[in-house]
């Protein structure tokens, strides 16, 4: 008996492997199959925007104000506690409601958490920073857009938004300078913050992976910006 339980045990931690393992492989190998392949050759640079990635998780950052978007009119200053009045960009992320809620830091981040995240079921946020140019250094890749490219991008993040203004989560912040709000969609093994990435800049005609489930799969065929 104790033979037979220690059996399905075994396979059963194999058959898990197996799964990551073919999970990782799928996305290794997408990334060399991109879609909008040369795109960045094609398109004049008219905005200048970024990825922003902590390694785990990637952002978009885009200027506050274009002729396309002033995205203070989306995201009210009035909803962060104090965003720098120097602000020139903000930057933008998708992902699950209760872990963005409840992991400020790596450190708060637990087995229960994740698992509950990749599971699915829970709803999600976006998660909204305004940035001064100096807080992108490190992690920011670069991301020159033609007009209609950022145009696309806009709509892929405001599609995101349930209908009618931005609804701010009241008293959610990490620092100063964030907000959340209110998103479409619920996060799971295959729906992550960067898969939401990579599918926006997809749909905006982007060089990028056709799926983007890691932040090195969303970054991958972008350039490290310059110091």
């Amino acid at each position: 008996m104790v033979k037979r339980w220690l059996r399905r045990i075994a396979f059963t931690l194999l058959g898990l492997a197996a799964l990551v393992g073919l999970y990782v492989a799928v996305a290794f190998a997408l990334v060399l199959w991109p879609a909008n392949a040369g795109a960045a050759a094609e398109a004049p640079a008219e905005v200048q925007a970024w990825v922003l990635s902590n390694g785990v998780h990637t952002d978009y950052v885009f200027p506050i104000r274009s002729a396309t978007v002033d995205w203070r009119q989306v995201f009210a200053p009035q909803d962060f506690r104090a965003p720098p009045p120097d602000a020139e960009f903000v930057a933008i992320g998708w992902g699950d409601r209760e872990f963005y809620l409840n992991t400020p830091t790596w450190g708060d981040l637990t087995a229960a958490r994740a698992f509950g995240a990749l599971s699915g079921g829970n709803r999600s946020l976006l998660h909204v920073s305004y940035l001064r140019r100096g807080q992108l250094g490190r992690g920011a890749f670069e991301l020159p857009l033609s007009q209609a490219q950022y145009a696309r991008l806009v709509d892929h993040v405001r599609a995101t938004l349930p209908p009618g203004p931005a609804v701010p989560i009241a008293g959610a912040h990490y620092d100063s300078q964030d907000a959340f709000y209110e998103a479409r969609g619920a996060y799971n093994l295959f729906e992550t913050c960067n898969t939401w990435i990579g599918r926006g800049l997809r749909h905006a005609g982007v060089t990028a992976s056709r799926w983007t489930p890691f932040d090195f799969t969303v970054t991958w065929h972008l350039k490290p910006a310059r110091p």
